[in-house]
C-alpha cells in the first residue's frame, strides 16, 4: 500500500485531508542521530517536536512502516479529551492523592496545549473546544454518572470539571432519545486527527527532523534501530507504536491490540441538525458498558465508532480486520436508536484501526536510563491528547530536565505482559461479550450489571 489514494480509504480523516499524502523519503542506508524514535503517530511526532523545541541541534530520526498519521493517529474519533484510561481512584494507589490530582489537571491543561500549537503551527485541525456531554439512558447509566460525579468531588474537581446534568440539561446539548440525565466536561475539543497529524509532520520536518516514511522497523534495542533499508544508531530509542507493538520481537505480549471502528454520515442539513442539537461541537456518548462515541464533524457529518470487534488470536494486526460488516450495522442501528432523524441519512465511510490495551488498562510513558530506550502508549483510544503529554515527558525525561510533568504516577509505570495465547484471546473476547450482555441486561432491567462489575475487576480497574 504506497498510493495516496490507498491511504485515504483507510478513514474519513484522511480522506478529506488537504494535500498529498504520498510517501516522504524513506532510509537509505545506515545513519547516527541522537533520538530515533520508532512510529510515526501523535506519540512519535509529538516526541520530535518537543525534542527539537527542547534543543535545535539534535539529531531527531523518525520511522515509519507506512505514512505520517497511517495508525490510530489518522483514524480515532477525534476527541482531544482530559479522559485518561486509568481511574482517579488507580491513580491515587500508584502515585497517591496528590499524584492522581496533578495528573488530572496535567490532562485538563493538555487539551488547551494541543489547540495552543494547531495554532502556533498554522494547523487548521478543527479544534473545537465544546467540551463533552456523556448521556444516562437507562437508571444504571444515571447511577454511574452520578458515581463518576463524586468520585471528581472527593479528589477536588468541581462543578467546571465536571458537573451532573438532568435530563432537560444533557438533551439540550445532544437531543438523543430516553435521555435521563447525564454528565458535561468542558475539558474536551473535537478535532480533525488527520489534519493534526500531517500538520505535525510539516512541523517537525520544518525543525530539522528527519522522518523516513515507508521504513518498516525490524528490531529496536540500546542504541539502535533496524530497518531493512539500514539501521540508525542513536542514544536514545523511543517506541511509540501503540497497538502495533507486537509486531516488535520482544513485544508480543507487552500490550493488545483492540480493534475500534467507526462510521460517518454525509453532511447533514441544518434542519437535521436543530434536532440532533450538538451546537459548539461537543463530543458525546453514553455511559452504557460498550463503549460508543461520536462528534459533529466541522463540514456538518455525524462521525461514530464504538467498541465489540473482536480481538484476534496471536494480537494480528492486518487490514482485513478493519472492516467488520456486523459491527458497521450496529453503530448505524445505535445511531439511529440515538437520533432516530438520522434513519434515512446516508453512511458515506466505515473504517477502524488497532488501539492498545496494556494488561491493567494503564497507560505510561517513561525512559530507561541503563538501555536510553524510551516508550509511551496503552492508551486503551484515550492518546488523542494523552500522546502530547507523552512527547512532552518525554522530551524532558531524555534532555534530563526535572518537570512536574516527570513526577505524575504513570511516568515509569510497567504494565505486567498479558497471558499466552489462547488465554489473552478466551479473556479479551469473553470480556467482549460480557460487556454486550451487560448492556442489553440493564436496557431490560435497569439495575447494574453484576456481571460488568467482575469484568471490571478483570479489566484492572
Amino acid at each position: 500500500m504506497a498510493r495516496s489514494d490507498q491511504y485515504r480509504s483507510l478513514s474519513l480523516w484522511l480522506d478529506t485531508v488537504p494535500g498529498t499524502l504520498a510517501p516522504g523519503p524513506s532510509l537509505d542506508g545506515d545513519t547516527d542521530a541522537d533520538v530515533a524514535i520508532v512510529g510515526a503517530g501523535f506519540t512519535g511526532l509529538w516526541t520530535a517536536y518537543y525534542l527539537a523545541r527542547r534543543d535545535p541541534a539534535l539529531r531527531i530520526v523518525v520511522c515509519e512502516r507506512e505514512i505520517a498519521g497511517f495508525g490510530a493517529s489518522g483514524r480515532n474519533g477525534g476527541w482531544c479529551s482530559a479522559l485518561f484510561p486509568a481511574s482517579l481512584a488507580k491513580l491515587a494507589r500508584m502515585g497517591g492523592r496528590d499524584g492522581a490530582m496533578a495528573m488530572q489537571r496535567a490532562m485538563h491543561a493538555t487539551v488547551d496545549e494541543v489547540g495552543t500549537v494547531a495554532a502556533a503551527e498554522d494547523i487548521d485541525c478543527h479544534f473545537a473546544k465544546g467540551g463533552t456531554v456523556m448521556l444516562a439512558r437507562s437508571p444504571a447509566q444515571l447511577d454511574r454518572a452520578k458515581t463518576e460525579v463524586t468520585e471528581a468531588r472527593e479528589f477536588g474537581f468541581g462543578q467546571d470539571d465536571l458537573r451532573l446534568l438532568d435530563a432537560a440539561e444533557a438533551q439540550s446539548m445532544a437531543g438523543a432519545s430516553a435521555v435521563l440525565g447525564g454528565t458535561y466536561t468542558p475539558h474536551c475539543a473535537a478535532i480533525q486527527p488527520a489534519r493534526l497529524a500531517r500538520g505535525l509532520l510539516a512541523a517537525v520536518r520544518r525543525a530539522g527532523v528527519s522522518v523516513y516514511e515507508r521504513t518498516p522497523v525490524l528490531e529496536l534495542a540500546p542504541g539502535r534501530v533496524v530497518t531493512a533499508a539500514g539501521t540508525v544508531r542513536a542514544l536514545n530509542v523511543v517506541r511509540a507504536t501503540e497497538g502495533y507493538t507486537p509486531g516488535l520481537p520482544g513485544y508480543r505480549r507487552a500490550v493488545a491490540p483492540v480493534y475500534s471502528l467507526m462510521i460517518a454520515t454525509e453532511p447533514l442539513p441544518a434542519a437535521t441538525w436543530d434536532e440532533i442539537g450538538l451546537a459548539g461541537r461537543p463530543t458525546f456518548g453514553d455511559l452504557r458498558h460498550l463503549i460508543i462515541y461520536g462528534q459533529r464533524t466541522a463540514d456538518g457529518r455525524l462521525a461514530f465508532g464504538g467498541r465489540g470487534a473482536p480481538y484476534h488470536l496471536g494480537s494480528s494486526v492486518r487490514p482485513s480486520h478493519d472492516q467488520v460488516p456486523s459491527v458497521f450495522a450496529a453503530l448505524r442501528r445505535t445511531l439511529t436508536e440515538l437520533f432516530p432523524v438520522l434513519g434515512d441519512v446516508r453512511v458515506t465511510h466505515h473504517w477502524g484501526g488497532p488501539l492498545a490495551v496494556p494488561r491493567d488498562w494503564c497507560a505510561s510513558v517513561g525512559l530507561d536510563p541503563d538501555t536510553g530506550i524510551g516508550w509511551a502508549g496503552g492508551y486503551v483510544g484515550d492518546g488523542v491528547s494523552t500522546t502530547n503529554l507523552a512527547g512532552r515527558t518525554l522530551a524532558d525525561l531524555i534532555t534530563g530536565a526535572d518537570s512536574e510533568i516527570t513526577r505524575l504516577p504513570w511516568v515509569g509505570h510497567r504494565s505486567p505482559d498479558w497471558e499466552p495465547e489462547p488465554l489473552r484471546w478466551l479473556g479479551l473476547n469473553a470480556g467482549l461479550q460480557v460487556m454486550g450482555l451487560a448492556d442489553r441486561e440493564e436496557a431490560r432491567t435497569g439495575r447494574p450489571s453484576r456481571a460488568a462489575g467482575f469484568m471490571g475487576r478483570f479489566l484492572g480497574e
